[in-house]
């Protein structure tokens, strides 16, 4: 009896299935044990990617609970990718609509955020555009440009404080208080970094990201809060080499 991919899959990834048929070692012997302990492997492998490519949730969680909410999840979303630096993007969704973590509802965000800097981390390389290069622009056309975003960027927002749960576990922060944010990831040199937008740099942000020119992305960050600061949005995102090129009309 031969044994298919999608058979021997099945089998690896779902522990109450019996072993393949018709599967034998290298002498030709019943897999047996063999195979068990292959599929043991297998999964302690990915649990330790998860656990490697979400450190805060498996510190929030503990060593036991999150091995054990690992195993649950890898069999439920096996891999789709040879390359295990992307695996886990359904786990922050997973960690939402899981019953037993559902006091925890935090855990999702956090995730994101973390998928985010695993994202930015991998990100195709890209050179930012200088500070002064904005200065260069004519007053008269700075309203009407359009501004290129690295891919290492990306924006999150969350109804929980993400980046104070993040940087309380991974860099010793202090506790965190009970406030939404808005967070900015960057990457100006070889390691991505998280920053905490200011109320309405998130509408600005994402308007950028999205193609609006300025003038109209900086009327989204005022509507968001009247106190929106747009100089020292763009210094943010210039100093963090977020921008590679700003198109200018003509």
């Amino acid at each position: 009896m031969t044994v298919t991919q999608t058979t021997f899959r099945d089998a690896i990834f779902d522990g109450a299935q019996e072993r393949p048929l018709g599967l034998s070692d290298a002498i030709g012997q019943p897999a047996g044990r063999r195979f068990d302990v292959y599929r043991n492997n297998v999964a302690v492998s990915l649990s330790e990617a998860l656990a490697t490519g979400f450190p805060t949730i498996a510190k929030l969680l503990g060593e036991e609970n999150f091995n054990a909410i690992a195993g649950i999840f890898l069999r439920q979303f096996p891999p789709t990718s040879p390359m295990m630096m992307h695996y886990g993007a359904d786990f922050p969704t997973f960690l939402e609509s899981f019953e037993p973590l559902a006091h925890l509802g935090y855990l999702g965000d956090v995730a994101r955020l973390e998928l985010g800097l695993r994202r930015s981390y991998h990100a195709a390389d890209s050179t930012g555009v200088a500070p002064e290069t904005l200065a260069e622009i004519p007053q008269d056309k700075l309203v009407d440009i359009t501004a290129n975003f690295a891919p290492a960027v990306s924006v999150q927002r969350s109804s929980w404080p993400i980046h104070a749960i993040w940087a309380f576990n991974m860099q010793d922060g202090p506790k965190p208080a009970a406030v939404a944010q808005d967070v900015l990831i960057l990457r100006p040199e070889y390691d991505p970094l998280p920053h905490v937008l200011p109320p309405g740099a998130y509408e600005c942000v994402t308007a950028l990201m999205a193609g609006a020119k300025l003038g109209t992305a900086a009327e989204f960050g005022t509507e968001a809060d009247e106190g929106f600061d747009l100089g020292a949005t763009l210094g943010l995102l210039l100093t963090g080499n977020a921008l590679t090129s700003f198109d200018v009309p003509s």
